[in-house]
């Protein structure tokens, strides 16, 4: 499989987590709080989407049992996590996945939650159903459990290109059940993913950010759509997918802060390798950076005078 790839795995470890970060982020009822963002090692993610690279920090097979809090001993000790109000758990999968994180080792994963007034998940739509309930409720009453689901985007040819394996109405049906269900729900998607027609890629942004708000997402997060799985690479060879500019990304935070319908993020993990060499990059992400923190307070007119769709 990783020769027809063409990348290969990251050497990772059952024992400790992949990595982790101490962060903040600002909170639906106005508050900066920090947190602790953990990246758990499991197995691969069985739906093999065809921008992920997730699965080159992740084990060939299944990890064995009690791994997965062990590796949050490894966060919780190394960060020294204290006065931290939140915890992300991603698993560069499905964290309700039973062959990923075990139902057995819920209570001790939720053990470790205590103290944390909320707890971030990450989860294919398919799989949000009844695991979810139990996590719930081992959380507790004083825990917000909130689920995260890659919506990617909302153009529905190019969601079945995708590899997602779920249409626009089954991933409605699992934000009603989150949020019936007490959760709360974050939306990830992707700036400028391949399959969409560059001269549509500007209003199928914004349309995507409009349906995940529509579902109930608070916050939603932008993710520039960028290259390193192999397949990425191949699709770009074709002609299929090029990087988002900076422009969109910009575009895409300012229209859906403008939407004044909950809170948006940029991830800017990588966005210099992502974007090659700009002029005022450096300033242009210190103003996402901002715009990540202040979420609407003070906003400033666009940095750029046009949004570059190609």
């Amino acid at each position: 499989m990783e020769s027809r790839r063409g990348v290969a795995r990251v050497p990772v470890s059952a024992d400790r987590p992949y990595a982790w970060l101490r962060e903040q982020e600002r909170q639906a009822d106005g508050r900066l709080t920090s947190g602790l963002t953990v990246f758990l090692v499991n197995r691969e993610c069985p739906w093999r989407c065809a921008m992920c690279d997730l699965w080159r920090y992740t084990l060939p097979a299944k990890a064995p049992p009690e791994s997965i809090p062990r590796q949050m001993d490894v966060a919780l000790r190394e960060s020294g996590a204290c006065e931290l109000h939140w915890v992300k758990l991603y698993n560069a999968g499905s964290f309700f996945d039973l062959g990923a994180i075990p139902a057995e080792d819920y209570p001790a994963i939720a053990e470790r939650c205590r103290g944390f007034s909320r707890v971030i998940v990450e989860c294919h739509p398919s799989l949000v159903g009844a695991p979810l309930l139990r996590f719930r409720d081992l959380l507790g009453p004083g825990t917000q459990l909130e689920v995260a689901m890659g919506l990617e985007t909302a153009h529905p040819k190019a969601l079945e290109q995708l590899n997602k394996r779920f249409d626009l109405e089954g991933f409605r049906r699992a934000a009603r059940f989150i949020r019936e269900n007490g959760c709360e729900l974050r939306v990830f998607l992707l700036v400028r993913p391949p399959f969409v027609p560059v001269a549509e890629v500007e209003a199928w942004l914004e349309r995507s950010i409009e349906f995940a708000f529509d579902c109930g997402a608070d916050p939603v997060v932008l993710i520039p759509t960028r290259l390193g799985n192999g397949a990425m690479e191949r699709l770009a060879s074709m002609g299929l997918h090029s990087a988002p500019s900076l422009d969109l990304l910009e575009h895409g935070m300012y229209f859906g802060l403008g939407l004044k319908r909950g809170r948006v993020f940029v991830d800017l993990w990588d966005v210099e390798q992502l974007m090659g060499p700009h002029p005022d990059l450096a300033s242009r992400r210190a103003a996402l950076e901002r715009m990540n923190t202040i979420q609407g307070d003070g906003l400033t007119p666009a940095i750029s005078s046009g949004f570059d769709r190609a």
